[in-house]
């Protein structure tokens, strides 16, 4: 059964209400500090409200209890694309290769920021 916390925070997520989920999950993720799912979607709306640092904390965190969190890999290799770190991104792409195959869901939307972004050519020197 899922917590109630854990609901309340999808529906927020769900209507872009990013700071109430934060606001749901902090003090739910204290009492539950296990939960990867809590993390990941911590990590997603910190990351909505520009808050990368901390998005990244709670993505690693995420990783950390569960090193086959596909959400938690999506979701941080497209914070690395934000942050600049397309070799980071790629690393999390390949992650979820081996876990989940090309088809999987999670698989194709890194898959999909990743060719929208595309990597930064070097500036000539002269």
């Amino acid at each position: 059964m899922e917590d109630r916390a854990i609901r309340e925070s999808r529906e927020a997520v769900k209507s872009s209400q990013w700071e109430r989920a934060v606001a749901v999950l902090q003090p739910y993720l204290r009492a539950q500090p296990q939960d990867a799912d809590g993390h990941n979607l911590l990590g997603f709306s910190l990351r909505k409200l520009g808050r990368h640092a901390e998005s990244e904390a709670a993505y690693d965190r995420a990783l950390a209890i569960d090193p086959t969190h596909l959400g938690a890999h999506e979701y941080r290799g497209e914070l690395m694309l934000v942050l600049g770190r397309r070799d980071q991104a790629l690393v999390h792409l390949q992650a979820l290769e081996r876990l989940c195959s090309l088809q999987c869901e999670e698989y194709q939307e890194l898959r999909r920021a990743l060719d929208a972004k595309p990597q930064a050519r070097p500036k000539p020197r002269w």
